[in-house]
């Protein structure tokens, strides 16, 4: 039965951006310093206390925006956008409203294997609020003005997104799109990648948006899409029983998986936008946007395409490959020490990852440098070692600094790969195992797997399979 209704959502990605210092004072840019250990006079908002931009801060905003498809105003402002919370000491945040650094871009993502183009409508430069802190048991809250003055980039999305998948989708591509420019380390958990999101619904055959909501308090891609799933559950339910969804911010529940009301939905009217007075406008100079043009690096869709031509990889592997363009950089560097990508990322995604997810660390924290694990990998290719034995070395390697040709040297894994000793196990095999090799030549073909399995057993798992199976093909069959 088709759907009667239809969601309409745009997100609202903030991502603090991985500069020195703060968007307009000389203060460490850090997390996890001790309370309030970074601040000044200008990120505290005392009076007289002049703003000074982060250049740097602009070039990773111009970054994120030429990444995705952007245009990069040659002239933009800046605006004070007031509200009055405690984390916010001076009252307003410096922001930009009408005149953003960049604007009518897009970012593809991919759902159940189809393309679709997320319109991006702006990138912004601002700075980020303190954090308030409501510590257990305690009537008061305490405000850590750290995180004041922090440079952030708004990545305001088009209300292109039809699903909750389709959001999923989208916040992963554009993760690891900062990620890969390295102007954001988007850990949602230290809160340097946040996302708001904007929903509606609509019946399927009206052109119309219905009344949007917005959620906030998603710390992760998943809460999004239950959180995104759950509003659009709700405003269904109030449309089908004759109720109206109200205009309003909703705060999302991620323990009990479900969203309540928090305030009345702002508008840009309820801010009192109006242009900072303590900062020229900003023009971004042709000859300083190309050289930050020529400075991005490969992006995630080029290296994927490139890693299928150049290495004849599946797309599912490059694509797992890729999602991480550390971990790509560590297939890489194994490569070149072997040129032998297939096996390379084999290993990757069945050994090494298996070894990240269970001790919980990132790839650059990987025990077995690239070159070591590349040394492995010669082994294989060589039939040194056999795919059993070459999993022992690997864990051995896990635990030492060794080769991988010394461990196994010192513990004897080399495979048996000659001819004549293989012989003389196989017939030894068939001497001690007469009744079955009667029934195998009777026609019980399954019986070949015992006797490769008792091969194995006599050579501790050191036999080279294929010419064992040719060994006892032959003999067996005669």
């Amino acid at each position: 039965m088709p759907e009667k209704y239809e969601p309409i959502i745009g997100l609202e990605v903030h991502a603090q951006l991985l500069t020195d210092s703060k968007m307009f004072c000389n203060c460490k840019n850090e997390y996890g310093a001790a309370p309030n250990l970074h601040t000044c006079p200008k990120c505290l908002g005392y009076p007289g206390a002049l703003p000074v931009l982060n250049k740097k801060a602009v070039e990773f905003g111009v970054k994120a925006g030429l990444a995705m498809n952007c245009e990069i105003a040659e002239f933009c402002r800046f605006a004070r956008k007031n509200y009055f919370y405690p984390d916010l000491p001076k009252g307003y945040q410096i922001s930009q409203y009408k005149e953003p650094l960049c604007s009518e871009g897009e970012l593809k993502i991919e759902v159940d294997d189809e393309e679709k183009n997320i319109g991006i409508t702006r990138i912004h430069l601002e700075e980020d609020s303190g954090k308030s802190i409501h510590a257990e048991g305690e009537k008061d809250t305490y405000v850590d003005y750290n995180r004041c003055g922090v440079p952030l980039i708004e990545i305001v999305s088009e209300p292109d997104i039809r699903s909750p998948e389709e959001a999923h989708s989208y916040l992963n591509k554009l993760k690891q799109t900062l990620e890969y420019l390295e102007i954001s380390d988007c850990n949602m958990e230290q809160g340097s990648l946040r996302c708001d999101a904007n929903i509606s619904i609509k019946k399927v055959e009206e052109g119309e948006f219905g009344t949007r909501t917005e959620m906030k308090n998603m710390n992760s891609f998943s809460g999004v899409e239950k959180a995104l799933q759950f509003e659009i559950e709700r405003q269904k339910e109030l449309l089908e029983n004759g109720e109206e969804v109200v205009q309003q911010t909703m705060l999302w529940d991620a323990d009990n998986e479900e969203a309540r009301p928090m305030r009345g939905k702002e508008e840009s009217e309820d801010y009192r936008y109006f242009p900072e007075p303590d900062l020229v406008p900003l023009e971004v100079d042709k000859n300083w946007l190309n050289e930050i043009k020529s400075a991005i690096d490969e992006l995630p869709d080029d290296k994927k395409h490139r890693f299928m031509e150049d290495y004849g990889l599946r797309e599912y592997d490059a694509d797992l490959l890729i999602s991480d363009h550390k971990l790509a950089n560590y297939f890489e560097k194994v490569v070149q020490e072997t040129e032998a990508p297939d096996i390379a990322s084999k290993w990757i995604q069945n050994q090494v990852l298996r070894v990240l997810k269970e001790d919980s660390i990132e790839i650059t924290d990987f025990y077995i440098a690239p070159q070591r694990l590349a040394g492995l990998i010669e082994l294989i290719q060589q039939d040194t070692v056999n795919k059993n034995s070459a999993k022992k070395v690997f864990n051995k390697m896990l635990k030492n600094d060794k080769s991988a040709k010394t461990i196994v040297e010192e513990e004897g894994l080399a495979q048996m790969s000659g001819s004549d000793k293989l012989y003389d196990v196989v017939e030894e095999v068939m001497e001690e195992n007469e009744a079955e090799v009667e029934r195998f030549r009777d026609g019980e073909q399954k019986l070949f797997g015992f006797f490769m399995g008792q091969v194995m057993q006599k050579t501790q798992g050191k036999a080279n399979p294929q010419k064992t199976k040719e060994i006892l093909g032959e003999l067996l069959n005669q």
